[in-house]
């Protein structure tokens, strides 16, 4: 008997192990925080504006590429629609004129920016993006 609820207990443990990381995975698109919206799959998009969800966002991007880039678009929300991870360089331009440069892994998924910035740049990062 105390073999058979062993046995019991061990089978259950391995059921809840297994079904752990199925509902960990990764949201599906319609799911997430800043969904794709009309960004294209193979591209990276930029929109000069909140795009907010449900169906957001359905704006016209004011970027959309599927390769590296350079130039200056102004953003609020963007996607990386890649099956590749991005470095993308901003700049914000402060009150008094100057500006600030930033540079940031993207992975696949989108995101905001808080403050009205300039995405200057994109390329390919090679390997994953630091945590």
């Amino acid at each position: 008997m105390l073999l058979k609820s062993i046995t019991l207990a061990a089978s259950l443990a391995g059921l809840l192990a297994t079904a752990t990381p199925a509902s960990a995975a990764a949201p599906k698109s319609s799911d997430e925080a800043w969904p794709p919206g009309n960004c294209q799959p193979g591209t990276f998009c930029v929109w000069p504006n909140w795009a907010f969800p449900a169906p957001a966002p359905v704006e016209t991007p004011s970027l959309v590429t599927s390769s590296e880039w350079s130039g200056s678009v102004p953003a609020l929300t963007y996607y990386n629609y890649t099956s590749r991870n991005v470095d993308m360089e901003y700049v914000y331009t402060w009150p008094d004129g100057s500006t600030s440069t930033r540079t940031t892994c993207v992975p696949k998924g989108g995101n905001i920016f808080y403050l009205p910035m300039a995405v200057t740049k994109l390329n390919w990062h090679e390997g994953s993006c630091p945590a």
